[in-house]
This record gives structure tokens, sequence and C-alpha cells, in this order.
């Protein structure tokens, strides 16, 4: 996840119009073509480095998918619930795929899908992850994370109908966007820690146990 905000910083560096966070898309840096963009919102596009922001599409995706696939025993419950909330967040990451293969100007409607599977598939499992993690997970985050969701999908749904609430057309698309990324390094972090603890926990024990 980290190398994703890196490369954005990188990427929206290169461009010799100032990017604007309020007024651009995150796809906009993928754009393979310099050209002026009409709809949602008139903006003059033109990101040089767009190769590099598209894969880092594809390898966050990458990410998200074996994210969700391996932490099961890990940060997830067992159970229904659990199960459909990671295969929602592998959903998102299957959109993060189809948005770097397919950069919004090339193919505009694989790129909507993906940012169909990231902002609603995403968000929805991103609601559904506040019940489904396991209760060593601290409760502030456990709740927190259905309350991401809730705020980012409302924050879709006032993208999608042009209700940008001041913040912009690229200011609302991260509200509905980022709160899943921002979670993913949270979650992340927290199973670090307690993978990092056990393991310590481990190598004590078996000190404890030469020693006697």
């Amino acid at each position: 996840m980290v190398q994703f905000f890196v490369t954005h910083w990188i990427v929206e560096s290169a461009w010799a119009r100032p990017y604007s966070w309020a007024q651009n898309n995150i796809s906009d840096l993928g754009n393979a073509h310099c050209a002026l963009q009409p709809e949602p919102e008139p903006r003059y596009i033109c990101s040089p480095e767009h190769g590099l922001m598209n894969v880092s599409f594809v390898a966050l995706g990458v990410l998200f998918v074996v994210g969700a696939a391996l932490t099961g025993g890990v940060l997830w419950r067992r159970g229904r619930a659990a199960a459909v909330a990671r295969l929602l967040l592998a959903g998102a990451g299957v959109g993060f795929v189809l948005a770097g293969l397919a950069p919004a100007d090339a193919n505009e409607n694989q790129h909507l899908l993906g940012a169909l599977f990231i902002m609603a598939a995403g968000n929805i499992g991103l609601g559904v992850a506040g019940f489904s993690l396991a209760e060593h997970v601290p409760t502030p985050l456990r709740w927190g994370t259905s309350l991401l969701g809730v705020t980012a999908l409302t924050a879709f749904g006032l993208f999608l109908s042009h209700h940008y609430l001041g913040l912009g057309m690229g200011g609302m698309e991260r509200v509905a966007a980022l709160p899943l990324l921002f979670w993913t390094l949270a979650v992340g972090t927290c199973g670090l820690i307690r993978r990092a603890g056990r393991m310590q926990e481990a190598v004590t024990a078996g000190r404890l146990n030469r020693a006697g």
C-alpha cells in the first residue's frame, strides 16, 4: 500500500500543469494521452509517468487479493460474514488490476468496471469487515472499520451524483477510495505486530526450555 502513495506522489510531481487532489481524479494519473477531458468535470490531463501509475494500480490489486487470501487465520473470525468480507475486498483488488490494465482514456468501460469493484465492492466489504475481524483486533479498529465503510460508500454515492460538498470532484473521490487503503495499512500493521509478538513469545519459550 505504501508503494501506491509513493508512486502517486512521483507521478503527480511529473505533471507540467499542477495536479490537483481536489480537481483531478486518481485515474487521471494513469491516462495514456494528453487531452482535455470534459467529463465528469472539465480538466486538462497530461501524465508523463502514466505507465508507472498503472503498474502501481496492478501491483496494489495483486497485493489486495493475496492479502485477502492469506490472512484468514490471523485477522478474521470463522464464518460466512468473514468469507463475504474477504471476497469483496479481493474484488477491490481485482478492480485495481482492471483499472491499471485499462487507463480511463484507453478503455473507459473496463476502467469504470474496475472503479466500481473498488468503491462499491471494496467499501461494502469494509463495512462487513467491521463485524468479521478477529476478537484480538482492537475494538476501536473494528468499530472504525464499519464506520469507514459507511463513510466511503456515502462519498461514492455523492461522487456519482456530482455532489462534492466543496471538496471538488477529486476530493470526493478520495473520500470514497482512500479509506480502504488507510484501513488496509492499519489492519496490516496490527497483524504484523501480533505476528512479531508471537514470534518473540516462541523465542522466549525456547530459551526457557533450553535453560530448564
